[in-house]
């Protein structure tokens, strides 16, 4: 999530544990503490793949968050003025502000790297866009509030659980999505293939959803009030150009391993190229990476970067609104990939 989210999180979070001893003081201490983890956005590991990859990396694992409350809480308890506070307090205080961040971003369709240094894919809950505003509010509303009184009240509990409270109503809707395209899955025996359900930027009630089927990328917008309507897939061919050439590179690997099978490798321009299909809509991607360029005895690696063309399409983003009440009103195939899209689409047909 964005930075104003985990301050705000870790502000509440404060002001509910040491808000009596502390007063502003635990907000701002809290706030700061639930920042601490993307710090490692700072950190040049080198080229773009490994700057992608290796974020929300150490920084966000359980166990070192774990260890660095442990260890915040026995400088607290050696502390004169600290040594006031309980060390069970300290202990909560410390491990809630920082474990809650990798936690919230883990409900984001990036991933969260948890268990570091053990390492299965990234985990990712897709619940939340990167910034959601009804999850942020009532936690900003809540630190303003104990900042101004000086005192913590019912504010930071009432935040929090207002809070959790859409984060229950998210996994509702995504619950709700998913039974309204289970029975279309089944019926196109589809139901076994990669299915990546997430909610559209800034809300939770238009959602996309993306199916792998080998060579094709299907992709739906579904809204919690479609009804009965079933979804209306556009279909792309999804190109896994020199595939094996590809995952023999080191940045093949490192994506294969961050994002496949939501990927695709295509070639352009003499450039072998791969795209996190996740990020995004078809067409419209954030994330894209140069491998490697093609020399007369094949392609060779080069050190990975992302193109310098690749500008997302934000302008249909405002039809986002209309598409809650109107399933016309936006399509996946209306942000681009055109070229790949195939006869048998359902929401955009190719001759539109």
């Amino acid at each position: 999530m964005d930075s104003l989210t985990q301050a705000c999180l870790g502000g509440a979070i404060g002001g509910a544990v040491l808000g009596r001893r502390l007063g502003r003081r635990a907000v701002v201490l809290g706030a700061v503490t639930a920042t601490l983890p993307d710090l490692d956005s700072f950190i040049d590991y080198g080229n773009a793949v490994a700057d992608y990859t290796f974020h929300r990396g150490f920084s966000h694992s359980l166990f070192v968050l774990t260890g660095v409350a442990a260890l915040a809480t026995l400088i607290c308890s050696r502390l004169p003025r600290a040594r006031d506070i309980p060390a069970r307090r300290w202990w909560w205080f410390w491990w809630l502000c920082l474990i809650t961040h990798p936690l919230l971003d883990a409900c984001t369709t990036y991933g969260t790297q948890l268990m570091w240094p053990l390492a299965p894919p990234p985990t990712a809950w897709p619940l939340f866009f990167i910034i959601d505003p009804l999850y942020t509010l009532p936690l900003l509303i809540a630190v303003i509030v104990m900042l101004i009184r000086g005192r913590p009240g019912r504010a930071p509990l009432a935040g929090l659980a207002l809070s959790t409270l859409y984060l229950g109503f998210a996994i509702s809707a995504k619950a709700a999505v998913i039974d309204h395209i289970t029975p279309t899955l089944i019926e196109r025996d589809l139901v076994d293939r990669p299915v990546m359900v997430q909610p559209t930027p800034f809300n939770t009630l238009v959602w996309r959803v993306t199916v792998i089927d080998d060579g094709r990328q299907l992709e739906a917008l579904v809204s919690l009030f479609d009804g009965d309507q079933a979804p209306r897939f556009d279909l792309f061919r999804r190109p896994q150009v020199d595939y094996d050439s590809a995952v023999d590179l080191w940045a093949g690997q490192r994506l294969a391993w961050f994002s496949a099978p939501f990927w695709r490798i295509s070639a352009a321009d003499d450039q072998l190229l791969i795209t996190d299909l996740r990020m995004g809509f078809p067409g419209s991607y954030f994330f894209a990476f140069v491998v490697a360029e093609r020399e007369d005895n094949g392609w060779q690696a080069v050190t990975p970067r992302q193109p310098q063309d690749l500008r997302p399409d934000m302008s249909l983003l405002p039809r986002l609104a209309a598409r809650i009440v109107d399933s016309r009103a936006l399509c996946p195939a209306d942000f681009g990939d055109r070229d790949l899209l195939l006869p048998e689409s359902e929401c955009v047909m190719p001759s539109t």
